[in-house]
């Protein structure tokens, strides 16, 4: 597994260089930005936090209908303001991503102020995860072998959630989770049977969406 965070020119768009002969690109997408700002930036928490606040603080202070709206809208443009800057950071976060799934590996450009490129051969990934939503969207995460350290701060929220002590990258809230899940999988399977490889091949699992 490798790391590459130089940008000046992409050969290839989310690839610090061109596919080796032989290796094909199989996928390429980018998280939705609204799944991201739900579930890494928890923006529907947030949301219902200053709803809750707002409801609370009129049901002590005003008396008439008309007060206790008074009372109400500047925690609402609390709240509306916050959430906008949270879907802001995801959507830039969303724009600056691209992962890619190729016969050999998967890539992942990430980060919006510090770009780095994860290359992850399937040889190295010992499990994959898919949690997905009724909505199509979902996240995989990637449960990597050998010793290389990966960064939970630098990749997050490009990784799954509280796996501290090893961090799993992952493709997170990308449309279509399951058919590209489903491409992994055989991919996987097709490059770790070839006949220089000798490992149990790369499985896939669906659990309910964190």
């Amino acid at each position: 597994m490798s790391t590459h965070d130089d940008f000046a020119s992409e050969p290839v768009p989310g690839l610090p260089a061109r596919p080796p002969k032989g290796e094909d690109i199989l996928w390429q997408g980018r998280p939705n930005s609204f799944a991201l700002a739900r579930d890494a930036y928890k923006i529907t928490w947030f949301a219902g936090y200053f709803v809750v606040l707002a409801i609370w603080r009129a049901s002590i202070i005003g008396d008439t209908l008309g007060e206790r709206v008074l009372v109400t809208l500047p925690y609402l443009a609390l709240g509306l303001a916050f959430c906008a800057m949270l879907y802001l950071i995801a959507l830039i976060q969303a724009r600056s991503t691209l992962y890619t799934l190729t016969t050999a590996r998967v890539a992942m450009r990430i980060g919006a102020a510090l770009t780095v490129t994860l290359n992850i051969p399937f040889k190295q990934v010992a499990n994959a995860n898919l949690a997905l939503r009724k909505n199509g969207t979902g996240s995989i995460a990637l449960d990597t072998m050998g010793d290389t350290t990966i960064s939970y701060l630098v990749c997050w929220p490009h990784v799954r959630p509280w796996r501290l002590a090893k961090t799993h990258p992952m493709l997170r809230c990308i449309p279509d989770a399951e058919r590209v899940a489903k491409l992994l999988a055989e991919a996987a399977q097709t490059r770790l049977n070839q006949p220089e490889v000798s490992r149990v091949p790369t499985s896939l699992t669906l659990s309910p969406a964190e």
